[in-house]
């Protein structure tokens, strides 16, 4: 999956999907640059006791790097299978799944020793992606992620300005976001029309954590689906005198927009309106 590379050192052995044509429904765009592949191997400080978790690792852009660095363990999630069957030539000792990473289950990562993920995730599903890393993986060193700049503004963006949305409100009651460094179109094949960037993701220390995570991210989507809206007119429903003087006691005003308020606020508010969601 992921936006992976297409190697321009010393070839290494092939296997099956080596030289196949990127897949535009897989959004297969690989990444050819080996500096910036060990700058972004370089971030995770990969040491002998930590498993590293690759997603989307395509044609082994960072994988050979991670190799080398010698992970107590070492895996990967590639949906591409012709990919996926083909990279344990390029980074030997590597583990691989066969399958979309949409559809891990998260929850059991968490058994997995000083966890650290590392991805070029692909524009198409890195926002859907990392929502349900967030809430899914209890425990984690931290993530390096490569993303569409516009989308690693808006997971690094602080309240008050545009850049900020559902996907930072969410993401700021799991994860710190740091913008790490830009990442130009010239470094991929085929090249996308616009730049990428990579962050870092750190969990949060222990603390407060959602009641109710579907109802989270329920409220969010529809604060942030009327973001010019003043909340007291989005939550005209519920708008109790209680309401009021939660805004008051936190610095709010009632005329506050969505994008004013804090991820902690949201989740306060989602639990003081007992917002539980789907089921």
């Amino acid at each position: 999956m992921a936006r992976r590379d297409k190697r321009s050192a010393v070839p290494g052995p092939r296997g099956p999907g080596e030289s196949a044509p990127p897949k535009r429904s897989l959004g297969q765009n690989f990444l050819v640059d080996q500096n910036i592949s060990r700058k972004i191997v370089a971030a995770l400080d990969i040491g002998p006791q930590d498993t590293v978790l690759e997603i989307g690792p395509g044609r082994g852009a960072l994988s050979e790097w991670i190799a080398k660095a010698g992970p107590g363990r070492y895996l990967a999630v590639e949906k591409d299978a012709d990919l996926a069957m083909a990279l344990p030539a390029r980074a030997p000792g590597v583990g691989v799944a066969a399958m979309d990473a949409l559809r891990l289950d998260w929850a059991r990562l968490a058994s997995l020793p000083r966890l650290k993920m590392v991805g070029n995730l692909p524009y198409n599903v890195a926002s859907p992606l990392v929502w349900d890393l967030c809430a899914g993986v209890d425990a984690f060193e931290y993530a390096i992620f490569m993303v569409q700049h516009e989308v690693a503004l808006r997971m690094a963006a602080r309240p008050g300005t545009g850049e900020y949305g559902a996907l930072t409100a969410w993401m700021g009651n799991f994860v710190t976001v740091d913008y790490l460094f830009k990442v130009p179109p010239t470094v991929f094949r085929p090249r996308p029309k616009v730049d990428s960037a990579v962050v870092r993701l750190d969990p949060l220390p222990s603390g407060p954590r959602p009641e109710s995570l579907s109802g989270l991210a329920a409220f969010l989507k529809r604060c942030f689906s009327h973001r010019r809206k003043q909340l007291r007119h989005t939550l005209k429903a519920q708008w109790t005198d209680d309401i009021s003087q939660i805004f008051e006691m936190n610095g709010y005003l009632p005329s506050c927009r969505p994008e004013e308020l804090s991820p902690d606020f949201f989740r306060i508010l989602a639990k003081t309106l007992k917002i539980h969601g789907p089921s």
